[in-house]
Order: C-alpha cells, then sequence, then structure tokens
C-alpha cells in the first residue's frame, strides 16, 4: 500500500485503507431534504484557509472555495509534493501544523479556517488478503494521532485565534463517545481521544466554531444525498452512518454561510442515494442542531 501523508481526511470508517467503509456500531437520526432557499449570512471577501487541503476531502474543500467568487481560497498541506498535486497555485502553502512557526505564514490575513488534518496509520508489510485475517496499521513516528490531531490541531487553533479569525469548521469523526471503539486500536493510536481532545479544545478557545463529526468517508458524488445530523454517536446505530467526502466538503463551506451552525457540534451522514430527498437548505438542516459539544 502507498504511504499517505497524515495530512488527509479523518478516519471516521477505518476508510483510510478501504475504499469500502467498515461498519461501525453507535438515538433516532434526523435528516432534511427541503428546497426551500437557504437565508445566509454575508461571506462576501471571506479568505478561507483550508488545512490538509492534500488530503481527498481537504482537495474537495479547497477547490470547491477556489471556484466561488465569494471567497479567496488557501490550502495548506505538509509537502511540496502535494502543492503541487491540488495545482501548485501561490495560494497553497507548505508547513508542517505539527511546527506552530512553520505555519503562522498561512494564517495572515484569513477570516475563516477549515480543518481537515487527521493522523494516518500504515499497514504493516507482508499482508497476504488471500491468506485471511486482517492487516495491521502503525503510524510512523511523529505522526501519532497525540502529535497530528492533538498537538497539530490545538496549534492550528491558536495561531487562528492570535490573527483572529471570525470561524473555525473542524471535521473530526463519528465514535468518540465510545473510548473502547476499534478505531483507538489501531496502531496504538488512540486516535478518537486525542481527536475528541482537540475538538474540546476549539469548544473552549472563545472562537465561533463548528465541529462536524463525520461518519464512514466514501469517494461518491455529493450533493445527491438526504443528509442527517445527530448527536453522541446516535447515527451509529442506525444504517445511515456513511458520508461522501464531497458532502462533507459543503458542509463545511455552508457553515460559513448560516449563523445557525456556529458553536454547534454535530454527529454527519446521508441517506442512501435515491432514498429521500437531497438536502438544499442548510439553514434547515444546521437549526436541527443544539448541541455545543
Amino acid at each position: 500500500m502507498a504511504s499517505v501523508s497524515f495530512f488527509s481526511t479523518p478516519p471516521s470508517c477505518i476508510c483510510f485503507f478501504r475504499k469500502r467503509c467498515l461498519s461501525m456500531t453507535s438515538g433516532p437520526c434526523r435528516g432534511l431534504g427541503l428546497s426551500t432557499k437557504a437565508m445566509a449570512t454575508d461571506t462576501s471577501n471571506l479568505t478561507v484557509l483550508v488545512t490538509g487541503a492534500g488530503g481527498r476531502t481537504g482537495q474537495l474543500a479547497y477547490k470547491k472555495i477556489k471556484g466561488r467568487p465569494e471567497y479567496t481560497a488557501r490550502g495548506l498541506v505538509r509537502t511540496e509534493e502535494s502543492k503541487s498535486k491540488i495545482g501548485g497555485a501561490d495560494d497553497v502553502f507548505v508547513g508542517d501544523i505539527r511546527n506552530i512557526d512553520s505555519i503562522s505564514q498561512a494564517f495572515q490575513g484569513i477570516d475563516a479556517l477549515i480543518i481537515l488534518t487527521s493522523a494516518v496509520p500504515k499497514m504493516k508489510p507482508g499482508f497476504d488478503p488471500s491468506k485471511g485475517g486482517r492487516p495491521e496499521f502503525y503510524f510512523e513516528d511523529g505522526s501519532y494521532p497525540e502529535q497530528v490531531d492533538w498537538i497539530g490541531q490545538k496549534n492550528q487553533i491558536d495561531t487562528a485565534k492570535e490573527v483572529g479569525v471570525k470561524q473555525i469548521v473542524l471535521v473530526g469523526s463519528m465514535g468518540g463517545t465510545d473510548v473502547n471503539h476499534p478505531l483507538n486500536s489501531i496502531g496504538n493510536g488512540s486516535i478518537l481521544v486525542w481527536k475528541r481532545k482537540a475538538e474540546q479544545y476549539l469548544a473552549d478557545s472563545g472562537l465561533p466554531y463548528t465541529i462536524i463529526r463525520a461518519g464512514g468517508l466514501q469517494d461518491k458524488d455529493g450533493g445527491i444525498r438526504e443528509l442527517l445530523v445527530g448527536r453522541d454517536d446516535e447515527l451509529l446505530k442506525t444504517d445511515t452512518r456513511t458520508i461522501a467526502r464531497a458532502d462533507v466538503a459543503e458542509v463545511c463551506i455552508q457553515a460559513l454561510q448560516h449563523e445557525e451552525a456556529k458553536n454547534k457540534a454535530f454527529d454527519l451522514a446521508s441517506k442512501p442515494e435515491g432514498e429521500g430527498t437531497p438536502t438544499t437548505d442548510f439553514r434547515s438542516l444546521f437549526s436541527q442542531i443544539n448541541t455545543r459539544f
């Protein structure tokens, strides 16, 4: 398996090593599919930085923002290779979120921050799927969830606070209410524990925020499903616990446009394609949420 940068998308469902997400278990869910035009807040001329812009969801968010004239897009990636992969434009900065000094330039003058960084494990060599069993994974030294999902995200939040951002959107993963969740055992990384710690730090920061805990991430087209929001991993008890990366990217951007999304945390999934009505009224979607953490 090719190595993957830790500047990648949060692994809600171990989907960082399999195209098909493994099921997670953990309430009713609430969906929305209204066609009423949402009442948006003024987002004209906002400069938005997407960190983890080299990851699969990060690329989608960066490119969506770049294609909308009301925004000025910026991206932050870890390597020059990742920068080239997403076009190599001058608005893409290279930095290491574990080193606060290396990311400060990317944050200067921004109005909003979308955090899409995550530690990503690598598969141990020698796994033969024909022999059955499950692959084993590990985190490289210095790239454990504690360094990336806690220290790296804390560095981003602190830097954003210093430059006076108006809002931070942080994408995490469902499953964080269960310390015994299987994701925590991968590479002995306790990834959901460290993600949750960063989420709490953001909620306590005094900055306007939106915390999106995504379900199992899928590489599918967005905008064609009814989205579901929940709390405290209630969606994990249902059959609707996955979400297209493109829909996660869109919800990140929509969260910047609606006051109803501010200072809230929620789980996000979707109904299967063809069931329900594709969500277009994001104001009403965010209005369903009343949880601050």
